[in-house]
């Protein structure tokens, strides 16, 4: 009996060295290629998870530093987030946080590089159409008006069209296209929120140019 056992224990120890021969390199590179990209998944998530915790301690910093207006403080801390952490949202709102002290401080060229910082690198499209908006108003106080209307050239959002079409309406008023400035005011007053502020600030627009925009929906 025992005879009988070790035959059939070496026969299939056989077969098993048999099958480890044939496929042994391939389960082993399987092996390797698995693991080796669970080992990344990881990385690459707690690597994900390291970049917004230290990228947020730098937003902090940025954010103090905009609230105390304190200017080379709020220079150095955009520019070090901006380096290490240039991929992360935070890193593209605090530049736009920025841009705002700046404006307010009329440091305008660093609010501008700011902006256009965050139209190059960020991925978020309601992000780079904040950014184009902003640098469309700066160039519409310049009166640098084709450098405004290049800003808001291409595709936006829908929630962002009527922002556009109120600055390009702006623009058309400085212009003195007076006909043109009244309908992309109409166009924003009708996108925006009934109840919002905006839509306030648009009407007294239309009134400066003679227009009833709520009489004007009643004629359509």
């Amino acid at each position: 009996m025992a005879t009988h056992l070790d035959l059939e224990e070496q026969e299939q120890l056989d077969q098993l060295k048999h099958f480890w021969k044939r496929w042994g390199n391939l389960i082993s590179w399987a092996l390797i290629v698995v693991l080796g990209a669970y080992a990344a998944w990881n990385g690459w998530h707690y690597w994900q998870r390291q970049q917004a915790s230290q990228s947020a301690v730098l937003y902090d910093t940025v954010e103090r530093a905009a609230l105390a207006a304190d200017l080379p403080l709020l220079e150095r801390s955009l520019a070090d987030i901006q380096d290490k952490f240039g991929r992360t949202t935070f890193a593209h709102q605090a530049a736009l946080m920025a841009a705002r002290t700046f404006q307010d401080k009329a440091q305008t060229d660093k609010a501008r590089t700011a902006l256009n910082w965050v139209v190059d690198k960020a991925s978020d499209p309601g992000l780079v159409a904040l950014a184009r908006l902003r640098l469309a108003a700066l160039a519409i106080e310049a009166k640098s008006l084709d450098q405004a209307r290049q800003a808001l050239s291409g595709s936006f959002a829908p929630a962002f069209e009527p922002l556009v079409a109120d600055r390009l309406g702006d623009i058309a008023l400085l212009q003195d296209k007076r006909s043109e400035a009244r309908d992309l005011y109409l166009k924003a007053w009708k996108g925006m929120d009934a109840r919002g502020d905006y839509r306030a600030l648009i009407e007294v627009k239309l009134a400066a140019l003679g227009v009833n925009p709520a009489a004007e929906e009643k004629k359509q």
